[in-house]
């Protein structure tokens, strides 16, 4: 029997085909019946571009309904989705297509120009275009085909999709997710949120992300839900149409945001069920702000690219704010020092977990894969956790050097490296800070060699902007004689973050 996560989506979809899956601003929606077709089209070209199982699919465009088929498409074929950030450059996307090697990258109409030939230079077998109002070349390429019957057959282990995750030494590893993978997790959060028939999730997360593609449309349309689909959040848009749903799923920005706006209380929230809140710290303020503010109780969870979602605070129970939760079914977790020895109970380590969540290694990085596993199958996070008496999770802090500002990862290696080679620039040191809105912003420290005068905060930023996706961008430039260094010779960052820290209070 085929495992394809298409068809154990498909198993949610509602009797009725005619009933609304994706709604979006303007007055459009299509049906389930619709969504069926348009992704049996593009799973049909694909085959004609000869896209066999396995073949690597790269995409990156902007967030609409037919991004959303052409994700289907992909597992309906058996091809390999490999989303990519809309923030990317030509240059980050060089690297990704030269890695991955697709059969086929799709691009907006308007970034073709800028990325013809970079596609060209990887070996790109055929480069097509979407825009956000369904136009490009890949719709009318699949205009008039005749819509796939059914999916390609899959194995649990088959791998539906590869998205790539930074590291601490600055090259981006793809995390292979398979279809039991992302079917697993769906399934259990669909339980465990007690998604139900006439459940409408408002969706205003990105595609490109495991939050908004996994996340929240696997698990709305595991539920036969109608998706009010955002091309991106928007607080106006948000209160005009919070009170259509009932399961809103955001950012810590989101919430921040929301109660910044005049209009947003009880009132909007009237049908909604439920808050979910992840990818980046909750801070207990904001958590206590909202609930005095809407009489909702935010639902924080936790999750990595590399195992999706693995605790969530109860549905029923307390949420409390400041933790994670407990571990979703079927996963264990478990706390460890950084050399895999044992804890005492209660103390703070190295969160380790195990399930069928846990994705199948980094794409053609045996070694890395290696690394991050313990013997006993094990992975290895990286995020520093405590497990209270009651077997609620709290992240207290990252063993890796991660930032993540509004959601998405930084790593600050990645711009470190790309700092160090302007020229007048000794080395540097990227740290977060805490940020009202992102949470946490980007912040470099910069060394000049001795003698040099350049470049100044203006240049530093003007050049990363050239090479790197916006949110890499640091918000801040200061400049300092030389960094803090333990005897080891390690530049501790943490010192930074205490001198900087009022930065962007």
């Amino acid at each position: 029997m085929s495992e394809n996560l298409f068809q154990r989506l498909q198993a949610g979809f509602p009797d009725d085909r005619g009933q609304t899956a994706i709604e979006q601003p303007g007055g459009r929606s299509d049906s389930y019946a619709e969504l069926e077709a348009a992704s049996g089209r593009l799973a049909r070209l694909l085959g004609t571009l000869g896209v066999a199982p396995g073949d690597r699919v790269a995409v990156q465009v902007e967030k609409s309904a037919e991004a959303l088929f052409l994700y289907l498409a992909c597992l309906r074929a058996g091809a390999i989705y490999l989303p990519l950030n809309t923030a990317y450059t030509p240059a980050e996307i060089a690297y990704f297509l030269g890695d991955a090697e697709p059969k086929v990258f799709v691009c907006t109409p308007a970034s073709e120009p800028a990325l013809r030939d970079v596609a060209a230079a990887a070996g790109v077998a055929r480069l097509l275009t979407l825009g956000q109002q369904g136009d490009g070349s890949l719709i009318e390429a699949a205009r008039g085909l005749d819509p796939a019957a059914g999916c390609v057959a899959a194995a649990d282990d088959d791998i539906a999709a590869i998205l790539y995750t930074s590291g601490t030494t600055g090259r981006s590893k793809g995390a292979m997710l398979s279809h039991g993978n992302l079917a697993s997790n769906a399934a259990a959060l669909h339980r465990i949120w007690g998604f139900r028939p006439g459940d409408v999730l408002l969706h205003a997360l990105p595609l490109f992300h495991v939050h908004g593609l996994f996340v929240a449309s696997n698990t709305a349309l595991l539920n036969g839900s109608r998706i009010i689909l955002l091309p991106r959040f928007d607080v106006e848009e948000i209160l005009r149409l919070l009170p259509e749903a009932t399961v809103f799923m955001g950012v810590p920005t989101f919430y921040t945001r929301l109660l910044a706006a005049p209009g947003f209380g009880a009132g909007a929230c009237r049908n909604v069920r439920l808050f979910v809140s992840g990818s980046a710290p909750l801070l207990t303020e904001t958590f206590e702000a909202f609930r005095a503010r809407s009489g909702h109780t935010i639902l924080e969870r936790y999750g990595m690219t590399e195992a999706g979602m693995i605790t969530s605070n109860p549905l029923e129970g307390e949420r409390r704010a400041g933790t994670v939760g407990l571990p979703l079914p079927e996963i264990e977790v478990r706390i460890r020092a950084e050399d895999g020895g044992a804890v005492p109970e209660g103390e703070i380590g190295v969160l380790e977990l195990k399930g069928p969540n846990v994705f199948k290694g980094y794409w053609r990085n045996p070694e890395k894969t290696a690394e991050e596993f313990r013997p006993d199958g094990f992975f290895v996070s990286g995020d520093l956790a405590r497990i209270d008496s009651e077997g609620y999770v709290h992240i207290v802090g990252r063993a890796k050097d991660l930032i993540i500002s509004g959601g998405y990862n930084v790593y600050p290696k990645e711009i470190e490296q790309a700092i160090d080679a302007l020229p007048g620039v000794q080395e540097s040191a990227v740290i977060g800070l805490p940020h009202p809105d992102f949470g946490e912003a980007v912040g470099a420290v910069v060394i000049r060699e001795p003698g040099s005068t350049g470049p100044d905060a203006e240049a530093v930023i003007a050049a990363l902007r050239q090479r790197l996706a916006g949110f890499k961008v640091p918000k801040q430039v200061v400049f300092a004689e030389r960094l803090p260094r333990n005897a080891m010779g390690k530049v501790q960052k943490k010192e930074l973050r205490e001198a900087y820290k009022q930065t962007f209070a």
